[in-house]
């Protein structure tokens, strides 16, 4: 498999797509190459592209490189932190990195975003109305 850098013309959506295939091909260590690839193209535009940060997460816990999965979901929380799937994700990375009361943390405060996008959200009977 060749490097993949963020100069290559390819898009940020698919230096994902390659992380993704080489994570289910079972290389998590060349998708994490691919997924901070995808990043740094979006960044170098100024758009958020949370699913390469997602992918990187997975692929560096994959790769039992637990505390740069953690690292990188801190990032992803500063980047976004209204989003409750962020959190999550740091829930499950600090888990597998054996910090559970943080990891029980992320994953209350996951809830809590979720219940905020519930709580803003039309209801369904009275959108039936």
């Amino acid at each position: 498999m060749t490097a993949v850098t963020a100069s290559n013309p390819q898009t940020a959506v698919s230096l994902s797509e390659q992380g993704l295939a080489l994570l289910a091909a079972g290389s998590p260590l060349e998708a994490a190459e691919a997924f901070r690839a995808a990043i740094a193209a979006v960044q170098m535009n100024r758009e958020a592209h949370t699913e390469a940060h997602h992918g990187l997460i997975r692929a560096l816990r994959d790769a039992g490189q637990l505390n740069q999965s953690v690292a990188a979901a801190m990032a992803l929380t500063a980047l976004t932190p209204a989003d409750p799937l962020a959190h999550t994700a740091l829930s499950i990375a600090l888990q597998a990195a054996g910090h559970v009361p943080q990891a029980e943390a992320a994953a209350a405060r996951a809830r809590i975003l979720e219940w905020k996008v519930q709580l803003q959200s039309p209801r369904e009977e009275d959108s039936l109305s």
